[in-house]
């Protein structure tokens, strides 16, 4: 199991087995080079841990421990973890302030603990069998203990509509991940104990008694202390800087506190325009007097892709996970830390989708009596006519359904016209409800307060975080986001929405806050995502590519699709009178990740060991 993760700890690895408990630990080193291996124990042995990211409050926690009558063997974080649990147990993990995944034996318990961090920075899946209970940082390590691989169809018809699979399924049954915010006990009965130990309060709708001058202190002290605390490392340090306005004032906040220059990297595409920012990367560079790395990259998609579908375990469609894995790559070159920008779009409201909630909601004013009108237009519509997805969109009773329309790379009518009826999730709000839980707010809230907190919880945990993780780790490069320090998190939320985002803006009241940290010429600039051009490569070097899969017979025997509407999706794109690039990157993805589960030679890609049993591959309803 752990050398199936060698990638995620390429410096050290450690073993424990005491009667029936088993556990494993492959290491990053970056805090405590010297004396921080794993498993670590307690002075008598009864308690043993194993512990993935970092607790950049340690060392005041270790502080007030050895107050308390502790003694420390280390000067590791990890070491933190095992004291805190000995003084307060369970009810510790709210103490800390970190990104983490971890699991703790307790033999006078005879209790397994495993817990995750706030927002689900770092992964934790798990398994409760009869033979026993299982857990690991990635899938593979399951599939290399033999864990049965039945696939969940539920799971991946939610992948077929938003591109990921929510927590706490996976792509498996009977395997799901720790929700974020989250711990567990197992005991050796098997039986399970969850609680929940932190949850994201939700946007603050109307104003405040602070005032805005106040609110601009509290961000930027709060976002100061969050880069400070992120900067410990006993390793080379550095930062991704693409250019955007969060990464641009990380990188400025590292280098007022830091007395060395700071390390920034940034890529390029060949192609020009919106898939490369590098100037406006340089601007920053320049500004700071970094130690700034660039490079322009045409990577071989056909070695790439397959690669990247191997590493993330599940089918995951977010294709910035390509410059993602390019610039984690490229970095793990000079460092092995690096800052990234990633949740201030999510708390702070600069997602373009934002500004449209308000003209979403309007529609609201639309009697039930027309909305089924437009719905029964939109349904009498063809395919091809344009304004069918704006009239299905008007039909909608509710503005949160409009909000997912918006933000989805395949329309209802794509899926419904492409789809076969039973890999379809049905419309409507009780569906979203029922998937994404308190995610999705109640009724008490508005439609921006709702987009916002489902973009925040669930999307950035299942997607962005996801990414981020994977691409990263791939490379052995750790990667911290200070934007997600849940303190300043809390703060944001506690702000009034119409500060964040207003008239077509967003991040009015960080910029506010913080903009006098960046050259003038990046507040004026618009907002690109770390986006990769997938419409080039498919009318280009892939279409080939594209047509080998999709048209394949294992593909289309699957009956995920109907060969005639792919095909007319398909030759829509090709003509250019539509851009499907998003929904045909997502049924790749599938076919390529379900090829590579049945092949005969999939176990050695996941870095299965010899003699492992791989688990039986078959389709079943979830």
């Amino acid at each position: 199991m752990c050398d199936a993760i060698r990638h995620r700890g390429p410096d050290d690895e450690g073993f424990h087995v005491e009667g029936p408990c088993g556990i494993g630990m492959r290491r990053l080193s970056i805090i405590d080079l010297a004396t921080g291996h794993q498993p670590m124990s307690n002075e008598d042995g009864s308690i043993w841990v194993v512990f993935n990211g970092e607790i950049y409050s340690y060392q005041q926690l270790r502080h007030d421990l050895i107050a308390q009558g502790h003694r420390f063997q280390t000067n590791s974080d990890t070491e933190t973890l095992i004291h805190l649990y000995e003084q307060e147990g369970p009810a510790s993990i709210a103490r800390l302030r970190g990104m983490f995944a971890f699991a703790i034996w307790d033999r006078n318990l005879g209790k397994l603990l495993i817990a995750r961090d706030r927002f689900g920075k770092k992964p934790l899946y798990y398994a409760n069998r009869p033979e026993g209970f299982y857990f690991a940082s990635e899938l593979k390590c399951l599939r290399a203990a033999g864990i049965p691989l039945d696939l969940d169809r539920e799971a991946l018809k939610l992948y077929l509509q938003f591109g990921y699979i929510p927590d706490p399924r996976s792509a498996f049954q009977g395997i799901k991940k720790l929700p974020p915010g989250f711990w567990m006990t197992v005991d050796l009965q098997g039986r399970e104990e969850t609680a929940r130990y932190w949850q994201l309060p939700p946007p603050r709708e109307t104003g405040t008694d602070r005032s805005r001058e106040d609110i601009c202190q509290d961000i930027r002290t709060t976002f100061d202390e969050s880069v400070r605390l992120r900067m410990i490392a006993d390793v080379p340090l550095g930062a991704f800087l693409s250019g955007g306005i969060d990464s641009s004032l990380v990188v400025a906040s590292m280098a007022r506190q830091s007395d060395q220059p700071i390390r920034t990297f940034s890529i390029g595409f060949e192609e020009e325009g919106k898939y490369n920012e590098l100037p406006y990367a340089r601007l920053v560079a320049k500004h700071y007097k970094t130690d700034h790395h660039e490079l322009i990259v045409r990577p071989n998609a056909l070695d790439l892709i397959p690669k990247l579908i191997r590493f993330f375990d599940e089918p995951f469609a977010d294709s910035s996970a390509i410059p993602t894995y390019l610039v984690s790559q490229f970095a793990a070159q000079h460092v092995k830390v690096a800052l990234s920008g990633d949740g201030g779009d999510e708390l702070f409201g600069g997602y373009h989708s934002f500004f449209e909630v308000e003209k979403l909601s309007r529609y609201d004013a639309i009697p039930q009596m027309g909305r089924r009108a437009l719905g029964a237009m939109a349904r009498a519509l063809p395919y091809s006519a344009y304004g069918k997805n704006f009239l299905y969109s008007l039909s909608r009773p509710h503005a949160l359904e409009r909000y997912f329309e918006y933000i989805s790379f395949n329309s209802y009518s794509l899926r419904e016209q492409v789809l076969q009826p039973e890999w379809l999730n049905p419309p409507g709000m009780g569906f979203l409800r029922a998937t994404f839980g308190d995610s999705i707010l109640g009724d008490d809230h508005d439609a921006m307060s709702q987009a916002m907190y489902f973009e925040a919880t669930t999307k950035l945990t299942g997607d962005i975080l996801t990414k981020v993780d994977r691409m990263s780790m791939a490379n052995s490069l750790e990667v911290r986001c200070p934007l997600l320090d849940h303190e300043l998190a809390a703060l944001a939320n506690s702000i009034p929405n119409h500060w964040k985002t207003r008239g077509g803006k967003g991040k009015l009241i960080l910029l506010e806050a913080l903009s006098d940290t960046l050259p003038a010429e990046l507040l004026n600039r618009p907002k690109r995502g770390f986006s990769v051009p997938l419409d080039v490569w498919f009318r280009g070097p892939l279409r080939e590519y594209i047509g080998d899969n999709l048209h394949a017979k294992s593909f289309l025997d699957r009956g995920i699709v109907s060969q005639r509407h792919l095909d007319a999706m398909l030759a829509e794109h090709w003509s250019g009178r539509r851009l499907n690039s998003g929904f045909i990157w997502l049924l790749l993805v599938l076919e390529l990740w379900l090829s590579e589960l049945e092949s005969p030679h999939s176990t050695e890609s996941c870095y299965i060991p010899a003699g492992m049993p791989a688990g039986d591959v078959s389709l079943s309803a979830g």
